[in-house]
Protein backbone atom coordinates (compact mmCIF):
# COMPACT_ATOMS: atom_id res chain seq x y z
CA UNK A 1 0.00 0.00 0.00
CA UNK A 2 1.58 3.29 -0.76
CA UNK A 3 0.74 4.83 2.11
CA UNK A 4 2.74 2.67 4.55
CA UNK A 5 5.20 2.96 1.75
CA UNK A 6 5.28 6.83 2.54
CA UNK A 7 5.38 5.83 6.51
CA UNK A 8 8.28 3.10 5.96
CA UNK A 9 10.55 5.97 4.13
CA UNK A 10 9.59 8.79 7.07
CA UNK A 11 11.24 6.43 9.80
CA UNK A 12 13.82 5.19 7.66
CA UNK A 13 14.73 8.54 5.69
CA UNK A 14 13.91 10.75 7.53
CA UNK A 15 15.48 10.07 11.38
CA UNK A 16 18.22 11.98 12.83
CA UNK A 17 21.41 10.92 12.03
CA UNK A 18 22.87 8.82 14.92
CA UNK A 19 26.50 10.12 14.19
CA UNK A 20 25.80 14.10 14.20
CA UNK A 21 23.52 13.49 16.96
CA UNK A 22 26.30 11.90 19.86
CA UNK A 23 28.37 14.20 18.35
CA UNK A 24 26.07 17.22 19.30
CA UNK A 25 25.70 15.64 22.83
CA UNK A 26 28.89 14.83 23.66
CA UNK A 27 29.75 18.42 22.64
CA UNK A 28 26.91 19.67 25.02
CA UNK A 29 28.27 17.29 27.73
CA UNK A 30 31.44 18.70 27.83
CA UNK A 31 30.70 22.45 27.96
CA UNK A 32 27.25 22.57 29.32
CA UNK A 33 27.27 26.14 29.88
CA UNK A 34 27.68 26.92 26.54
CA UNK A 35 23.86 27.51 24.96
CA UNK A 36 25.42 27.27 21.57
CA UNK A 37 26.08 23.58 22.22
CA UNK A 38 22.52 22.88 23.34
CA UNK A 39 20.29 24.62 20.77
CA UNK A 40 23.39 22.20 18.05
CA UNK A 41 21.77 19.11 19.85
CA UNK A 42 17.85 19.89 19.67
CA UNK A 43 18.25 20.80 16.68
CA UNK A 44 20.23 17.63 15.52
CA UNK A 45 18.19 15.46 17.50
CA UNK A 46 14.90 16.85 15.79
CA UNK A 47 13.65 14.29 13.15
CA UNK A 48 13.82 15.89 9.71
CA UNK A 49 10.37 14.87 9.01
CA UNK A 50 9.26 17.42 11.88
CA UNK A 51 9.95 20.37 9.34
CA UNK A 52 7.97 17.81 6.52
CA UNK A 53 4.92 18.19 8.81
CA UNK A 54 5.33 21.55 9.25
CA UNK A 55 5.13 22.07 5.65
CA UNK A 56 2.35 20.13 4.96
CA UNK A 57 0.61 21.98 7.76
CA UNK A 58 0.95 25.56 5.96
CA UNK A 59 -0.88 23.58 2.54
CA UNK A 60 -5.08 24.34 2.18
CA UNK A 61 -6.35 21.66 4.04
CA UNK A 62 -2.76 20.59 5.60
CA UNK A 63 -4.31 20.34 8.90
CA UNK A 64 -6.87 17.69 8.53
CA UNK A 65 -4.72 15.95 6.06
CA UNK A 66 -2.56 15.31 9.35
CA UNK A 67 -5.28 14.47 11.49
CA UNK A 68 -6.30 11.98 8.74
CA UNK A 69 -2.48 11.04 8.58
CA UNK A 70 -2.24 10.29 12.47
CA UNK A 71 -5.24 8.47 12.34
CA UNK A 72 -3.91 5.81 9.56
CA UNK A 73 -1.07 5.94 11.36
CA UNK A 74 -2.40 4.78 14.67
CA UNK A 75 -4.19 2.05 13.07
CA UNK A 76 -1.30 0.52 11.64
CA UNK A 77 1.24 0.58 14.85
CA UNK A 78 -0.02 -2.54 16.33
CA UNK A 79 1.46 -4.29 13.33
CA UNK A 80 4.10 -2.01 12.83
CA UNK A 81 5.79 -0.89 16.14
CA UNK A 82 8.50 0.34 13.86
CA UNK A 83 6.59 3.62 13.15
CA UNK A 84 6.20 4.88 16.57
CA UNK A 85 8.89 7.28 16.20
CA UNK A 86 6.89 8.73 13.63
CA UNK A 87 3.79 8.61 15.75
CA UNK A 88 4.86 10.67 18.78
CA UNK A 89 6.33 13.62 16.14
CA UNK A 90 2.92 13.78 14.89
CA UNK A 91 1.51 13.82 18.41
CA UNK A 92 4.15 16.32 19.43
CA UNK A 93 2.93 18.50 16.75
CA UNK A 94 -0.56 17.96 17.07
CA UNK A 95 -0.17 18.78 20.83
CA UNK A 96 0.95 22.02 19.64
CA UNK A 97 -1.10 23.25 16.81
CA UNK A 98 -4.47 21.65 19.03
CA UNK A 99 -3.21 24.04 22.09
CA UNK A 100 -6.54 24.87 23.89
CA UNK A 101 -4.98 28.35 23.88
CA UNK A 102 -5.95 28.10 20.09
CA UNK A 103 -9.82 26.21 19.77
CA UNK A 104 -13.18 27.91 19.45
CA UNK A 105 -15.59 26.45 21.92
CA UNK A 106 -19.16 27.05 20.97
CA UNK A 107 -22.55 26.28 22.14
CA UNK A 108 -24.60 23.07 20.15
CA UNK A 109 -28.53 23.81 20.53
CA UNK A 110 -31.02 23.00 17.97
CA UNK A 111 -30.15 26.19 15.70
CA UNK A 112 -26.77 24.84 14.73
CA UNK A 113 -26.38 23.86 11.57
CA UNK A 114 -27.88 19.96 10.40
CA UNK A 115 -24.30 19.05 9.24
CA UNK A 116 -23.02 19.73 13.16
CA UNK A 117 -26.12 18.05 14.95
CA UNK A 118 -25.26 15.41 12.53
CA UNK A 119 -22.12 14.62 13.86
CA UNK A 120 -22.74 15.00 17.10
CA UNK A 121 -24.94 11.87 16.42
CA UNK A 122 -22.35 9.98 15.12
CA UNK A 123 -19.77 10.47 17.32
CA UNK A 124 -21.68 10.24 20.74
CA UNK A 125 -19.24 7.63 22.69
CA UNK A 126 -20.72 7.11 25.71
CA UNK A 127 -24.37 7.43 25.88
CA UNK A 128 -25.70 6.69 21.83
CA UNK A 129 -28.57 9.08 20.40
CA UNK A 130 -31.59 7.58 19.12
CA UNK A 131 -31.98 9.60 16.28
CA UNK A 132 -33.45 13.33 16.15
CA UNK A 133 -35.99 13.38 18.79
CA UNK A 134 -33.25 11.99 21.46
CA UNK A 135 -31.21 15.03 20.55
CA UNK A 136 -33.89 17.61 20.53
CA UNK A 137 -34.09 16.60 24.21
CA UNK A 138 -30.74 16.64 25.06
CA UNK A 139 -30.62 20.10 23.35
CA UNK A 140 -33.29 21.47 25.21
CA UNK A 141 -33.02 24.54 27.84
CA UNK A 142 -32.13 22.43 30.87
CA UNK A 143 -28.97 20.95 29.10
CA UNK A 144 -26.54 22.10 27.44
CA UNK A 145 -23.78 20.94 25.31
CA UNK A 146 -20.33 22.03 23.98
CA UNK A 147 -17.69 21.63 21.50
CA UNK A 148 -14.03 22.97 20.37
CA UNK A 149 -13.46 23.78 17.06
CA UNK A 150 -10.08 24.32 15.27
CA UNK A 151 -9.88 27.30 13.12
CA UNK A 152 -8.60 24.99 10.08
CA UNK A 153 -11.27 22.65 11.09
CA UNK A 154 -14.07 25.18 11.64
CA UNK A 155 -16.77 22.87 10.72
CA UNK A 156 -15.14 19.65 12.64
CA UNK A 157 -15.95 19.62 16.30
CA UNK A 158 -12.64 17.82 18.36
CA UNK A 159 -14.73 17.38 21.37
CA UNK A 160 -18.24 17.62 23.21
CA UNK A 161 -19.31 17.51 26.28
CA UNK A 162 -23.30 17.00 27.14
CA UNK A 163 -24.53 18.54 30.44
CA UNK A 164 -27.45 17.95 32.55
CA UNK A 165 -29.03 20.93 34.57
CA UNK A 166 -30.89 19.41 37.77
CA UNK A 167 -31.95 20.83 40.80
CA UNK A 168 -29.48 17.62 43.11
CA UNK A 169 -26.94 15.19 42.17
CA UNK A 170 -28.60 12.45 40.16
CA UNK A 171 -28.05 8.99 40.63
CA UNK A 172 -28.46 6.83 37.75
CA UNK A 173 -28.09 7.72 33.90
CA UNK A 174 -31.07 6.62 32.55
CA UNK A 175 -33.68 9.73 33.81
CA UNK A 176 -30.91 12.02 31.96
CA UNK A 177 -30.83 10.76 28.61
CA UNK A 178 -34.74 10.17 28.66
CA UNK A 179 -36.24 11.76 25.73
CA UNK A 180 -39.36 11.92 27.44
CA UNK A 181 -38.35 13.20 30.18
CA UNK A 182 -40.22 17.05 31.71
CA UNK A 183 -37.82 19.87 30.66
CA UNK A 184 -36.87 21.87 33.81
CA UNK A 185 -36.32 25.58 33.61
CA UNK A 186 -32.55 25.91 33.91
CA UNK A 187 -32.94 29.05 36.25
CA UNK A 188 -33.94 26.76 39.32
CA UNK A 189 -30.86 24.20 38.97
CA UNK A 190 -28.58 23.82 41.36
CA UNK A 191 -26.25 21.25 39.91
CA UNK A 192 -24.59 20.72 36.68
CA UNK A 193 -23.95 16.80 35.81
CA UNK A 194 -20.80 15.81 33.23
CA UNK A 195 -22.36 12.91 31.70
CA UNK A 196 -20.87 12.55 28.24
CA UNK A 197 -17.57 13.06 26.45
CA UNK A 198 -16.92 11.97 23.04
CA UNK A 199 -13.79 12.77 21.05
CA UNK A 200 -14.35 12.87 17.45
CA UNK A 201 -11.05 13.00 15.93
CA UNK A 202 -9.48 9.53 16.28
CA UNK A 203 -6.44 11.18 14.54
CA UNK A 204 -5.98 13.57 18.43
CA UNK A 205 -5.99 10.60 20.43
CA UNK A 206 -3.69 11.42 23.13
CA UNK A 207 -3.76 15.37 22.87
CA UNK A 208 -4.76 16.47 25.78
CA UNK A 209 -8.50 18.25 24.89
CA UNK A 210 -11.36 17.02 27.87
CA UNK A 211 -10.09 18.48 30.51
CA UNK A 212 -9.52 21.97 29.24
CA UNK A 213 -13.00 21.55 27.48
CA UNK A 214 -14.63 20.48 30.98
CA UNK A 215 -13.35 23.57 32.83
CA UNK A 216 -14.11 26.25 30.06
CA UNK A 217 -17.65 24.77 30.27
CA UNK A 218 -17.90 24.99 33.87
CA UNK A 219 -16.63 28.44 33.89
CA UNK A 220 -19.29 29.20 31.27
CA UNK A 221 -22.26 27.79 33.48
CA UNK A 222 -21.00 29.93 36.27
CA UNK A 223 -21.42 33.12 34.23
CA UNK A 224 -24.58 31.71 32.53
CA UNK A 225 -26.23 30.55 35.75
CA UNK A 226 -24.56 31.56 39.24
CA UNK A 227 -26.89 30.09 41.41
CA UNK A 228 -25.25 26.32 40.02
CA UNK A 229 -23.43 25.41 43.45
CA UNK A 230 -22.30 21.62 42.52
CA UNK A 231 -20.39 20.53 39.02
CA UNK A 232 -20.13 16.29 39.72
CA UNK A 233 -19.99 13.72 37.03
CA UNK A 234 -21.79 10.46 36.37
CA UNK A 235 -19.81 8.28 34.84
CA UNK A 236 -19.47 4.64 34.21
CA UNK A 237 -16.50 2.55 36.21
CA UNK A 238 -15.36 0.20 33.28
CA UNK A 239 -12.82 -0.94 35.13
CA UNK A 240 -14.31 -2.36 38.51
CA UNK A 241 -16.25 -5.97 37.03
CA UNK A 242 -12.77 -6.83 36.02
CA UNK A 243 -11.47 -5.95 39.46
CA UNK A 244 -14.04 -7.50 41.45
CA UNK A 245 -13.82 -11.21 38.74
CA UNK A 246 -9.51 -10.55 39.67
CA UNK A 247 -10.42 -10.20 43.52
CA UNK A 248 -12.40 -13.48 43.57
CA UNK A 249 -9.92 -15.29 41.70
CA UNK A 250 -8.17 -17.12 44.85
CA UNK A 251 -4.56 -16.93 42.62
CA UNK A 252 -5.10 -13.11 41.89
CA UNK A 253 -6.81 -11.87 45.10
CA UNK A 254 -3.30 -10.40 46.64
CA UNK A 255 -2.32 -8.57 43.36
CA UNK A 256 -6.17 -6.94 43.24
CA UNK A 257 -6.02 -6.36 47.13
CA UNK A 258 -2.46 -5.26 46.98
CA UNK A 259 -1.94 -1.67 49.08
CA UNK A 260 -5.16 -1.72 50.61
CA UNK A 261 -5.12 -0.98 54.11
CA UNK A 262 -5.65 -4.09 56.46
CA UNK A 263 -9.15 -2.67 57.87
CA UNK A 264 -10.02 -2.07 53.85
CA UNK A 265 -8.83 -5.29 52.78
CA UNK A 266 -11.43 -6.86 55.50
CA UNK A 267 -14.11 -4.97 54.48
CA UNK A 268 -13.54 -5.90 50.97
CA UNK A 269 -13.37 -9.26 51.17
CA UNK A 270 -16.78 -9.10 53.22
CA UNK A 271 -18.02 -7.56 50.78
CA UNK A 272 -16.96 -9.71 47.55
CA UNK A 273 -18.43 -12.62 49.79
CA UNK A 274 -22.45 -10.97 49.92
CA UNK A 275 -21.90 -9.35 46.26
CA UNK A 276 -20.70 -13.17 45.45
CA UNK A 277 -23.94 -14.73 46.93
CA UNK A 278 -26.12 -12.43 45.76
CA UNK A 279 -25.13 -13.07 42.54
CA UNK A 280 -24.57 -16.03 42.41
CA UNK A 281 -20.73 -15.91 41.80
CA UNK A 282 -21.82 -14.33 38.51
CA UNK A 283 -20.22 -11.03 38.89
CA UNK A 284 -20.38 -10.33 35.62
CA UNK A 285 -23.87 -9.85 35.11
CA UNK A 286 -23.57 -6.65 37.51
CA UNK A 287 -22.76 -4.81 33.92
CA UNK A 288 -26.26 -5.63 33.24
CA UNK A 289 -28.75 -2.82 34.67
CA UNK A 290 -31.45 -5.33 35.35
CA UNK A 291 -28.72 -6.96 37.72
CA UNK A 292 -28.16 -4.36 39.80
CA UNK A 293 -32.14 -3.47 40.05
CA UNK A 294 -32.61 -6.46 41.69
CA UNK A 295 -29.64 -7.10 44.33
CA UNK A 296 -30.91 -6.49 47.31
CA UNK A 297 -30.15 -4.00 50.08
CA UNK A 298 -27.53 -5.79 51.63
CA UNK A 299 -25.38 -6.72 48.19
CA UNK A 300 -26.42 -2.92 46.64
CA UNK A 301 -24.36 -1.52 49.75
CA UNK A 302 -21.73 -4.07 49.57
CA UNK A 303 -21.37 -3.05 46.05
CA UNK A 304 -20.84 0.69 46.81
CA UNK A 305 -18.22 -0.34 49.25
CA UNK A 306 -15.92 -1.95 46.73
CA UNK A 307 -16.58 0.48 43.82
CA UNK A 308 -15.70 3.53 47.00
CA UNK A 309 -12.13 0.99 47.45
CA UNK A 310 -11.80 1.31 44.02
CA UNK A 311 -11.78 4.11 43.05
CA UNK A 312 -9.99 5.25 46.32
CA UNK A 313 -7.13 2.86 46.70
CA UNK A 314 -6.91 1.68 42.72
CA UNK A 315 -7.98 4.14 40.21
CA UNK A 316 -5.00 6.96 41.62
CA UNK A 317 -2.33 4.35 40.37
CA UNK A 318 -1.10 3.50 37.28
CA UNK A 319 -3.44 1.26 35.01
CA UNK A 320 -6.65 2.25 37.32
CA UNK A 321 -9.78 2.79 35.86
CA UNK A 322 -8.77 5.34 32.68
CA UNK A 323 -12.59 7.16 33.18
CA UNK A 324 -11.87 7.75 36.63
CA UNK A 325 -8.45 8.90 36.32
CA UNK A 326 -9.58 10.96 33.71
CA UNK A 327 -12.29 12.90 36.09
CA UNK A 328 -9.84 12.55 39.02
CA UNK A 329 -6.99 14.24 36.94
CA UNK A 330 -9.35 16.80 36.30
CA UNK A 331 -10.08 18.05 40.06
CA UNK A 332 -12.66 15.88 40.93
CA UNK A 333 -13.06 14.73 44.82
CA UNK A 334 -14.75 11.54 46.34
Amino acid sequence: EQRSRFFEHLAKEFSPDPKKVLAAALAYANAPSNSEHLIRLTQTAEPPRQELFRRLNRAPGGTAGIVRLRRALIERLPRHPGLAGVEHDLLHLLGSWFNPGFLQMRKVDWNSPAQLLEQIIRHEAVHAIDGWDDLRRRLQPDRRCFAFFHPQLPDEPLIFVEVALLDSMADAIAPLIDKKSPVRAPEAAQVAVFYSISNCQPGLRGVSLGNFLIKRVAEQLKRELPQLKTFCTLSPIPGLVAWLQQARDPAQVGSALAGLPQAATERAVHALATLREATGDDLGALAHAGTLAALPHAAQQALHRLAALYLVHRSTRPGGDPVARFHLDNGARL
